[in-house]
């Protein structure tokens, strides 16, 4: 897969790629619609592409996303339909069999959600909640019967209440997958906030990083 990436698009990072090995063991039916939440680059998008007979949608907020993630589906020959809104808006009324997300999840010491700038990619309140919390709101309601919801972030934003959530919209959810991998520049630069809010261990030099899976028991 080739992929360039307009200035300021999320770079794929192990969080894409976890999440990528968990869409790519997701069992679909023939002509499964698929859903990329806050597509970035489009690497899951067209992870899914690939795949026989799949129908892949593709949304992100950010116009450079949209138009990195055009661009990429066409060098690498699949078909994606790209859209440009806020989560879940573009596609109110569809249905989809798989929906996936790699939101925004890192908490940060102000609360407003940045409008500009890299960060865009990455923060998402102070307890990192943010956008999360309206997926869990949102996509449940978009599955097709034995639909499924594979949503990524780190074990620093609460993964409980993730599950917690998903089971109260009426999914049943699990983490399927999980890594641990060192901070980045992003939670290192913030580990003493990160201590002092108790969201880290003293010293504490990893995250953990999980894939939840929730399914429509339709």
């Amino acid at each position: 897969m080739r992929l360039l990436r307009l200035p300021g698009v999320y770079r794929p990072q192990d969080d894409t790629f976890l999440l990528r090995g968990a869409v790519e063991r997701e069992p679909l039916p023939d002509c499964a619609n698929v859903l990329d939440l806050g597509t970035g680059s489009g690497a899951l998008a067209m992870t899914a592409a690939e795949r026989r007979g799949t129908h892949v949608t593709a949304v992100d907020a950010a116009l450079r996303a949209v138009c990195t993630t055009w661009f990429n589906a066409r060098i690498n020959g699949v078909r994606v339909r790209v859209l440009r809104g806020d989560l879940t808006r573009p596609v109110i009324g569809c249905s989809f069999d798989l929906i996936m997300a790699n939101p925004p999840y890192v908490p940060s010491p102000l609360a407003c959600l940045p409008r500009r700038g890299r960060a865009v990619a990455w923060d998402a309140g102070r307890d990192g909640r943010a956008l999360l919390d309206r997926i869990c709101v949102d996509a449940p309601s978009l599955l097709a019967p034995g639909g499924v919801l594979l949503l990524v972030h780190s074990g620093l934003c609460g993964v409980e209440d993730t599950l917690s959530r998903l089971r109260r919209a009426g999914l049943r959810a699990a983490v399927s997958e999980r890594r641990c991998i060192p901070f980045g520049p992003v939670l290192r630069r913030r580990a003493r906030w990160l201590e002092e809010q108790g969201l880290i261990a003293p010293g504490a030099q990893k995250e953990e990083l999980v894939v939840i899976r929730g399914e429509h028991q339709g």
